[in-house]
């Protein structure tokens, strides 16, 4: 499967469950891990499971097994490794605490606009 095929395959799964806040992030020119990361927010950590659940089986019912599921049943974040598309699930206290998206959407030319943590007491 391609990346657009993978996000697609992803969403409907997120979304049948009420997933909220759905985000893509095109990571191909910053990271060689993956060309696309998404987000995804649950109510629970029982929501959170269950999201996580169907993209797992919808990928394999595709023939496309995830590489990896990270996370537990009481995990409020889980990842699921789809190999050119990674997927994350968390509640919203997560997300918020975390930032993928600000951390991700930060740029080589971002560096000088922000300020450094490196020298900070």
């Amino acid at each position: 499967m391609n990346t657009k095929q993978l996000i697609d395959l992803a969403t409907e799964a997120l979304d049948a469950l009420k997933g909220t806040d759905i985000t893509v992030i095109d990571i191909s020119t910053k990271s060689s891990i993956a060309d696309a990361m998404m987000v995804a927010t649950g109510t629970s950590k029982r929501h959170v499971r269950s999201m996580a659940e169907s993209v797992r089986q919808s990928a394999k019912e595709a023939d496309h097994p995830p590489l990896g599921f990270e996370g537990g049943d009481s995990s409020d974040w889980i990842l699921v490794d789809l190999g050119d598309v990674i997927v994350h699930v968390m509640t919203e206290e997560k997300r918020e605490f975390y930032a993928l998206e600000k951390l991700w959407s930060v740029g080589p030319d971002d560096d000088e606009k922000q300020p450094s943590m490196l020298g900070a007491v």
